[in-house]
């Protein structure tokens, strides 16, 4: 599971260099955006994963549990 949140970690920041380049370069303003709105939910995920809640376990911790 490290492994897959640090691919999405590096996902979301290639994809934000991406949408700055492509910003530069062309100035297509819709692909940035779309770009950097799936940055910002790749990111959002990572920490949903990764805070912990009121029990202060993260539910990254709790991903191998069967219950």
């Amino acid at each position: 599971m490290n492994t897959v949140l640090s691919l999405l970690v590096l996902a979301a920041i290639a994809m934000i260099g991406g949408a700055y380049f492509l910003w530069r370069k062309v100035g297509a303003t819709q692909q940035v955006w779309l770009m950097l709105i799936l940055a910002v939910v790749m990111i959002v995920n990572v920490l949903i994963w990764t805070l912990p809640d009121e029990t202060g376990t993260a539910p990254v911790d709790r991903a191998g549990e069967v219950e």
